[in-house]
């Protein structure tokens, strides 16, 4: 069974489009950590060949999904700050802007935007030797940055770990899926490299804020030993865990307090049949409230508290399109709800997606896909 599903690997077949929710489940965790990767990354050369050439300087970027998390964010600080130690010139390019309760992080002041600095990015991209490209594994999530990184002759390099990486995109790189985190990964990427000596307080800080935020502050099944021997490492290198954890989740302003009240007793529908909830945010909530990128953070987990729900769903009226968070427990796959129904994706229990079309065919599509799933989420 096992050589069967490395062949089908190759050819960019997951798991979960094979099996059942519960196989699908069954088989990943019966795939031994070293093995499943390789499922993932058959086409690109293995990370390891990286490590001998870290001590030979280089024009490096390091980039990461747009509208970056903790993760995304903290994952391309904290390789930012490992780099640097080695003389790279190494500069941190966001597709996007980012939320205000990242701008605490060592090194966030000199991101790039590459929307707003496109002018500044651009020559520091075709100037690159490497791209390190971190929290996704598709160009098209880095929105107007993918033509550049597409054309780039720079090597391109992927640490992630959500699902079905894009592997022919990248020259070298690892794709982990049962990690916590990116962070996790840029950890093992020092440690293994043989330079865990390297990793200071700056590096730790933005590690931890990654690691904490994508487990859910530790509590969802991705934590596993290795994120909590990581974090005790990290914390012998001076950490103030509690000090991050207030900088990411008790640093906003009172209308997002107000704007998370108001969702949550106006937009909610609760579907008890298909133990699912729905919060449907129109574009008028997110003028009315003032709300920025970074202030729907965490709201799609809210639903998840009430007793008997499986899945979530958070879909908000943006500009240009509409945008879905979808989030689950047990063996209900998000990722693969959301590639078949809202060009979407990403792991197994947290997926994201988008369309085109208006809030309210979103919702009629989202009830119509309840209906194909009932046997899976009752």
């Amino acid at each position: 069974m096992f050589f069967f599903i490395l062949n089908l690997g190759r050819k960019g077949i997951s798991i979960s489009s094979l099996f059942s929710n519960k196989w699908a489940v069954k088989m990943r965790n019966a795939c031994h950590l070293a093995a499943y990767p390789y499922l993932c990354a058959s086409f690109m050369k293995p990370i390891q060949q990286i490590y001998p050439l870290l001590t030979q300087p280089r024009n490096v970027v390091i980039t990461m999904h747009q509208k970056p998390d903790p993760d995304a964010m903290g994952s391309a600080l904290g390789l930012f700050h490992f780099l640097v130690q080695f003389d790279h010139k190494v500069t941190v390019i966001s597709p996007t802007n980012w939320a205000d309760f990242l701008k605490w992080m060592p090194g966030c002041k000199d991101v790039l935007d590459y929307e707003s600095q496109r002018e500044k990015a651009d020559p520091v991209l075709d100037n690159a030797d490497w791209i390190f490209c971190l929290d996704f594994n598709a160009l098209h999530r880095t929105k107007y940055m993918a033509p550049k990184l597409e054309h780039s002759k720079a090597i391109k390099i992927l640490l992630d770990h959500h699902e079905e990486p894009h592997t022919s995109s990248f020259q070298y790189g690892i794709s982990v899926i049962p990690k916590s985190s990116t962070a996790e990964m840029i950890y093992d990427f020092i440690v293994e490299s043989g330079h865990a000596d390297k990793i200071n307080l700056e590096i730790a800080q933005c590690l931890y804020a990654g690691v904490m935020s994508d487990t859910g502050s530790f509590r969802f099944p991705v934590t596993t030993p290795s994120v909590h021997t990581m974090v005790a490492e990290l914390k012998k290198k001076g950490l103030n865990h509690s000090k991050v954890h207030e900088e990411i989740y008790d640093n906003f302003l009172e209308n997002r307090l107000r704007f998370m009240g108001h969702v949550l007793a106006n937009r909610m529908e609760v579907f008890y049949e298909y133990n699912t909830a729905l919060i449907a945010i129109p574009k008028g909530d997110i003028i009315r409230f003032h709300i920025k990128t970074g202030d729907t953070e965490g709201l799609v987990n809210y639903p998840l508290s009430i007793k008997g729900i499986k899945m979530a769903a958070l879909l908000i009226d943006r500009d240009e399109e509409r945008r879905w968070s979808f989030r689950s427990k047990d063996e209900f796959d998000c990722n693969s709800f959301a590639r078949t129904y809202f060009e979407g994706g990403g792991h197994y229990n947290a997926a994201g997606g988008r369309s085109s079309l208006s809030l309210e065919e979103n919702v009629r599509q989202f009830k119509e896909a309840l209906k194909d799933n009932v046997l899976q989420l009752q």
